[in-house]
């Protein structure tokens, strides 16, 4: 018989406090000899309650860390220098470090724990990493997390963009799973069912989560979950389909054309809001979601230029043309550009 194996986290920690008892989760795992990587300026953030942590349970820390590269020669180097003796290796901050730790990581077959500070994107759960190859940012095979771990006392104190961020890349994947299903219908792909179930089954919990204010404990914690099922669901796909389609295409091709694009995230929560315009499915939650959360909000206030994405819009299908989402047919990205320009709601955040 066919049998398949999916990695999933063997451990998910998600609340208040939860940094402080970092070193026990990882004593829980049969682990006592770390390498830590934290984001620029973290350590001082941070350091000493992990440290104080890793002594009370008895863990070495072999090597810690400020790292701040992303070049895919640096972290090879990095993962072949590190100590023969390492059983574990964290990424603590953003999406720099917990790229470069994973990777590292995947390149020693060793564990990883993903601790992140914002909640700006799934990245901090997915078996995939963004480097620089190059001179291009380029998403290449990592290591699945064996372990997230997030601090919703830390996730609150971060500025709050990086919130708008991680509700734009969560509200995506309503767009994601309709170009997924849109390819399969074409015989471009095929859809793996039970990853659309998770999926799906994480965005509708997300945007139907009750909430007054975005910092919130139990909205940061159902953003967190959802995000990590979305890592998952990539999992089982053995793709990243379920949660990345057009709407990431155009963020793709933004990164591509800008010398500095806005945070991924918002490129992604605004193209969602615009491919599901295009596609014609569940724009009015879209819509909401974006709204009550104060992300259009933010939008409007970045001076964004109409005619960039536009010309994203024609770029995207070369970022993967491999794929087959709505904007690789050309009637779709004539229909994309045209509501850029006369729907109502992105008139508002535009030049």
């Amino acid at each position: 018989m066919d049998s398949s194996h999916i990695a999933i986290p063997s451990l998910l920690k998600v609340g208040k406090g939860t940094l402080k008892n970092l070193g026990d989760y990882i004593r829980s795992g049969g682990m006592d000899r770390a390498v830590i990587y934290f984001g620029n300026d973290l350590i001082d953030m941070f350091g000493n309650d992990v440290m104080k942590s890793f002594r009370e349970n008895g863990i070495s820390v072999l090597e810690y860390r400020e790292l701040d590269s992303i070049r895919i020669e640096d972290i090879v180097e990095l993962a072949f220098s590190m100590d023969s003796k390492t059983q574990v290796i964290l990424g603590l901050g953003g999406g720099k470090v917990i790229d470069a730790a994973k990777y590292a990581a995947y390149l020693r077959r060793l564990p990883f724990i993903s601790v992140p500070t914002s909640a700006s994107s799934d990245g901090f759960s997915s078996a995939s990493a963004s480097l620089t190859v190059n001179g291009r940012r380029t998403s290449v095979p990592a290591r699945m997390a064996y372990g997230i771990v997030a601090d919703t006392d830390i996730i609150k104190s971060a500025p709050e963009k990086f919130l708008y961020s991680g509700i734009g890349d969560m509200v995506s994947k309503i767009t994601a799973l309709y170009d997924w299903s849109y390819e399969a219908e074409k015989g471009a792909s095929v859809v793996n069912d039970f990853a659309v179930m998770i999926a799906k089954k994480a965005v509708n919990s997300f945007v139907r989560t009750p909430f007054r204010d975005i910092r919130e404990d139990l909205f940061l914690r159902e953003l967190l979950d959802s995000l990590a099922m979305s890592g998952i669901a990539n999992e089982i796909a053995g793709n990243s389909a379920p949660t990345s389609g057009s709407e990431h295409l155009i963020s793709h091709a933004l990164d591509k054309m800008l010398e500095q694009p806005q945070l991924h995230g918002v490129q992604v929560g605004i193209a969602t809001y615009l491919m599901s315009r295009v596609q014609d499915h569940r724009f009015l939650r879209v819509n909401a979601i974006l709204t009550d959360t104060g992300f259009w909000d933010y939008a409007a206030s970045l001076n964004l230029n109409r005619e960039d994405y536009e010309k994203a819009i024609d770029l995207a299908p070369s970022v993967k043309p491999f794929r087959h989402t709505y904007l690789h047919e050309e009637k779709y990205r004539i229909l994309a550009k045209q509501i850029l320009r006369e729907d109502e709601t992105l008139k508002k955040i535009f030049r």
